[in-house]
């Protein structure tokens, strides 16, 4: 089966009310979607990184109220999990599809990417593009687009990862849901794969 891309029911389901009822549409509507980008990237980005890369569909196993307001599939060089590993993400939100990079709070080796981004700040101000956004925080939403962070902003947000315990980094791009509805399967996967590549020397940094 072949990943066809995005639909208006993908983003919907996230307005559904009660955690079984969300959940039961997760399952049967986006986590199929996620496990095919799971099967097409994890060989992709094991080329990409020279790491083995295994992916991970997010189960949301720990909620008993909320229903979850974002759904994804992650890759990290770790078959047992991806949340203590620098790690890639495709997922979505009811407004948007989100590809990046990702360090988490779980990640005890943040301190060291932080003192290596902190070191290569000028390389990544030119490898990583003005429209590509950044987040400290996987939980909600939004993020800042790089073209209007100025240099102390982008510089406290590389300094948070090293000092503090619960601090996140995430790199990449958002796709407003209109602009994912309109492209089809094969757009979005080499819109995925550019934005993978274009990461990728955040990854080879730590």
């Amino acid at each position: 089966m072949a990943f066809t891309g995005f639909t208006e029911k993908d983003f919907d389901l996230f307005t559904i009310d009660g955690l079984d009822n969300r959940m039961d549409a997760i399952k049967s509507i986006v986590r199929p979607k996620l496990e095919l980008l799971g099967e097409q990237f994890a060989p992709t980005l094991s080329t990409m990184t020279g790491d083995e890369m295994f992916f991970h569909v997010a189960k949301h196993a720990r909620r008993s109220v909320n229903p979850p307001d974002d759904t994804w599939v992650a890759f990290a060089n770790n078959n047992r999990g991806y949340k203590k590993h620098p790690h890639f993400q495709i997922g979505l939100w009811e407004t948007h599809v989100f590809i990046w990079f990702a360090l988490i709070y779980e990640a005890p080796n943040k301190e060291q990417f932080g003192k290596a981004f902190e070191k290569n700040i000028k390389q990544i101000r030119q490898q990583i593009p003005g429209d590509f956004v950044w987040s400290g925080d996987h939980t909600k939403p939004g993020a800042t687009t790089f073209s209007d962070m100025t240099e102390e902003e982008f510089s406290l947000l590389i300094q948070r990862l090293q000092n503090v315990k619960k601090a996140e980094i995430l790199c990449g791009v958002h796709i407003d849901r209109d602009t994912a509805i309109k492209m089809n399967g094969n757009e979005t996967i080499k819109t995925i794969e550019n934005t993978f590549e274009t990461l990728l020397p955040l990854y080879k940094m730590g």
